[in-house]
């Protein structure tokens, strides 16, 4: 929204929930102002002040904190007054959104040049036209149910999952295929089988970070040591989620061990416990996820998924689990 509403000559306040006003903000916002924006922040958290036009011109975006702000640049870049281009400095993380960003601009009828390893970007003046959009089944959502069938379940088919997706937590299938997983899957849908063993795995999560949480439930769920990588970004999520995580699975019993950029997990039994999610959704699912594996598990503040998955109990009540709320 930053950057939509740099694009008009109107005054905004962009601003939100505890969580939200914790995001950094910074690069975003230099970006917006080197090319003719105004705009300020809180000391490089929101809220934020801006006001366009957008003139346009040649801005340098850091690759290694968010893909958000290249998309915010990119969304906004049609309507300035002269062509916008765009240099990564350092590794674009989290690929997949940026690639989405771009598809969902192609089908509304606006052309972004990019370079094929997505470093250099060029948008000359180009109008939005109106068009019809199928909203594809989410595969962040459908991740903790298909983890949840494959630690804890017996057969569970999810329907719509686009095969040919560019969402980037279609990772996920990669990821249970790996862990030995019963998977398969059609053109539009996803079935995953109880699994007798799950292995043990290697992760990069560098372009799918919010497959984090859920693959931490996986693989404490295994038997032997599991590691992801490409953690880094993490800590500024709705929560510190690598902290969150690793407080949670101690709770459970299961050990981990945590570097900059790197997360062990030693899987095994996960033992009853009451974790806090820190009002953050995926958190609260990933360990809702695994607490089908153990006696019991309560979470905290559980309304915090209505984030993303408002249903989420009632759909995992709906495929047998034990869910109550006190």
């Amino acid at each position: 929204m930053t950057g939509i509403c740099a694009t008009t000559p109107y005054d905004a306040e962009i601003s939100g929930g505890p969580s939200l006003l914790r995001r950094p903000v910074k690069d975003l916002v230099v970006a917006l102002e080197k090319i003719g924006a105004y705009c300020t922040s809180n000391q490089g958290y929101p809220p934020v002040h801006v006001r366009g036009p957008i003139n346009g011109g040649s801005v340098e975006i850091s690759g290694n904190a968010t893909s958000q702000y290249l998309s915010s640049i990119l969304l906004a870049a049609p309507l300035a007054r002269t062509p916008v281009e765009v240099h990564m400095v350092g590794r674009l993380e989290s690929k997949p959104y940026v690639q989405m960003t771009i598809d969902m601009q192609n089908r509304f009828g606006v052309n972004v040049e990019a370079s094929e390893d997505l470093t250099e970007f060029h948008v000359r003046g180009q109008t939005y036209r109106p068009s019809e959009v199928e909203i594809e089944g989410d595969w962040s959502s459908a991740a903790f149910l298909l983890v949840g069938a494959a630690i804890a379940g017996d057969r569970v088919r999810i329907q719509p999952l686009e095969k040919k997706s560019l969402q980037a937590d279609r990772y996920l299938l990669d990821i249970l295929e790996h862990v030995k997983a019963r998977v398969s899957q059609d053109s539009s849908s996803v079935t995953v089988e109880e699994s007798q063993k799950i292995g043990t795995a290697e992760v990069d999560v560098s372009d799918c970070p919010d497959l984090f949480p859920v693959t931490c439930a996986l693989c404490a769920s295994a038997e032997g040591t599991s590691t992801i990588t490409g953690i880094r970004r993490l800590r500024i999520k709705e929560s510190n989620r690598v902290q969150a995580m690793s407080e949670g699975l101690k709770q459970m019993s299961i050990r981990t061990e945590e570097s900059e950029n790197s997360f062990a997990i030693n899987g095994g039994k996960p033992r009853k416990a009451i974790i806090n999610p820190y009002q953050d959704h995926r958190i609260a699912m990933a360990f809702g996820v695994l607490g089908l594996c153990c006696e019991e598990v309560t979470i905290l503040d559980a309304e915090c998924v209505e984030k993303s998955y408002p249903s989420f109990w009632s759909d995992l009540q709906s495929l047998g689990a034990r869910v109550t709320t006190v």
